[in-house]
């Protein structure tokens, strides 16, 4: 009986939504808790990261995104200038952490590092799926305002974390609300 009353409030569910004149239903990528598992992802990362001391010390200093959103500049960006400042910076990470691999690194650092390689293509899945154009880098070599650096690899792993909590999600918020108003 319980599986009947299931499919029967899916399929109400389903004609409500194909009525004409409503919205569309919200995206399920914009439910939070997608963003929280990419999240709780790279937490687990950077947890590893920081409990290897001497196995994750590195003589090279990483360019990072700017991790930290003013509100008042953030608020004042049009969504296309915030989703190529999202990219932009999922680009720098993406360089950042790729770089790693050149390193002679343990298994278990190694595969911190595939995982969170694996995490950033996965929020770049995301971003497609709600029609956010790719990163695109300048023409000109000139590096950019938006980064800073960091001098240890868990750093790196924080600065994953925190561009996740913040210019990611900020993004993914105001492209849902978007979608749905």
């Amino acid at each position: 009986m319980f599986h009947g009353s299931g499919l029967f409030a899916f399929l109400l569910m389903v004609l409500e939504w194909t009525r004409p004149g409503l919205s569309s239903p919200l995206r399920p990528i914009c439910d939070r808790r997608v963003l929280d598992h990419y999240i709780k992802e790279a937490w687990d990362a950077e947890a590893a990261m920081r409990a290897c001391k001497d196995d994750c010390s590195s003589a090279t200093n990483f360019t990072v995104p700017l991790a930290r959103v003013d509100f008042g500049v953030w608020e004042a960006m049009n969504i296309e200038e915030q989703a190529q400042e999202v990219q932009s910076g999922i680009h720098v990470l993406n360089e950042a952490i790729s770089s790693l691999q050149a390193f002679n690194q343990t298994d278990v650092i190694q595969s911190n590092i595939d995982a969170t390689i694996r995490n950033i293509v996965s929020i770049r899945q995301v971003l497609r799926s709600l029609s956010i154009p790719e990163y695109v880098p300048p023409t000109s070599g000139g590096e950019d305002k938006e980064t800073q650096k960091v001098s240890s690899i868990s750093e790196l792993f924080q600065i994953h974390i925190d561009f996740l909590r913040g210019k990611v999600r900020l993004l993914l918020a105001s492209v849902c609300h978007q979608g749905v108003s």
